[in-house]
């Protein structure tokens, strides 16, 4: 008997300590953000919130006359500050439990950005799954002022066309917060972040006929990776280098590339499939590193006349190919070297990896050592299917 009142005073007592709504938040007294954007204000940090519109952005017959996000932006000492006094502006507690993406303005970036990623990790309110991107030439303000046409709500198309043009084209990379930390905290890698623009008119881009005209006077468009050294944006690399990045580090899922054909017009290859290898190696003191890649790819296009049924063609088309996509990657690495002195790739975790003993004596020191460091690159490309066409019907018209 004394058993049983002790096991129902204990599961009473239990009752009382598992109240789980004793902290909860009414989805009607939420305006839930979807993108965070952060600009330089001097000394001080503007801060612009894009929320959704729930009423704009459900299913009706009619469209809304309201755009279907709302801006609000405040300026503080602090990204939490500046925050917290959005709530002189909206009516309702912003909610950050969403957000897809961080837009950084490029001049903070230059500046740093270390400060704003221990708000956003430190803060329990952020999931580290959104991805973290840098306005290029502009501010974060004016890209999340741009409204988008088939996606309403404009982070979810930023979320989405990061994920579809790192999949199937290649110079970008989706980078996380998590990621980012890390990549900004180890001796033996660098950081980077793909850029994006607008392109057209960022004054017309929050007026709703930029999701009413065909030709938008204004538009989001990814552009590219910047290079970083800890938490500072140092430049940019171009398309080429870009694609030579992901390439070394075993980014690349899909993408399309051309080749010159002997005889005037070109060769287009669609990547299906690559392999990055990277291996460090300390003899006598002296770092080197090999990258070995396997490239798989199918003819997309030809616009020239040529035999697709010799085998000797083949055999010529991908030993240009090795050539054309180890030159993509040693400008990668030289202007990674040379112009901004930056270990984007990884080698020294790579060097790492192979000598813990010798990393131990350069990890200090590494900027430096990077920027001699031998590189060996070699490619493997193998041309697999011409597609559902053979020899080229240009062949077969008369000269």
């Amino acid at each position: 008997m004394k058993r049983k009142f002790f096991l129902s005073g204990l599961a009473a007592l239990l009752l009382l300590l598992t109240t789980g709504c004793w902290n909860r938040r009414e989805l009607n007294d939420l305006a839930i953000e979807v993108a965070i954007g952060i600009d330089k204000a001097g000394k001080r940090y503007r801060v612009t919130s894009q929320v959704v519109d729930p009423s704009e952005v459900a299913a009706q017959k009619g469209g809304g006359a309201r755009a279907p996000v709302i801006m609000y932006q405040a300026t503080a000492d602090s990204p939490f500050e500046a925050r917290r006094k959005m709530t002189t502006l909206s009516p309702r507690k912003i909610y950050a439990g969403h957000v897809r993406t961080l837009i950084v303005g490029e001049e903070l970036a230059r500046s740093g950005i270390g400060k704003i990623l221990d708000y956003m990790s430190r803060d329990h309110e952020h999931r580290p799954d959104f991805y973290i991107l840098v306005a290029k030439g502009t501010t974060a303000e004016n890209i999340l002022k741009v409204l988008t046409p088939l996606e309403k709500i404009p982070a979810n198309k930023l979320y989405s066309s990061l994920q579809t043009s790192e999949k199937a084209w290649a110079p970008t990379s989706s980078v996380t917060l998590d990621q980012l930390i890390t990549e900004i905290v180890s001796k033996g890698k660098d950081p980077v972040l793909t850029g994006l623009q607008v392109i057209g008119n960022p004054n017309k881009g929050s007026d709703t006929e930029n999701v009413e005209k065909v030709d938008r006077p204004a538009r989001l468009q990814l552009s590219n990776l910047g290079v970083f050294r800890g938490d500072k944006l140092l430049g940019w690399l171009n398309e080429t280098e870009s694609k030579g990045y992901n390439y070394i580090t075993g980014n690349v899922k899909s993408t399309v590339g051309h080749l010159p054909c002997r005889g005037g017009g070109i060769i287009v290859f669609e990547v299906i499939r690559t392999k990055s290898k990277m291996k460090g190696h300390v003899r006598n003191g002296e770092p080197r590193v090999d990258v070995h890649l396997d490239l798989e790819a199918n003819v997309g296009e030809v616009e020239c006349k040529i035999d697709l049924m010799n085998p000797g063609t083949f055999a010529d088309l991908e030993k240009r190919s090795n050539k054309r996509v180890k030159s993509m990657m040693e400008k990668a690495i030289k202007t990674a070297q040379h112009k901004y002195r930056s270990d984007i790739f990884g080698f020294g975790e790579a060097i790492h990896r192979a000598d813990p003993k010798y990393w131990k004596q350069v990890e200090d020191r590494w900027d430096q050592k990077f920027t001699d460091l031998p590189v060996n690159v070699t490619v493997n490309v193998k041309i697999r299917r011409v597609g559902s066409v053979g020899e080229p019907f240009l062949n077969k018209q008369e000269e």
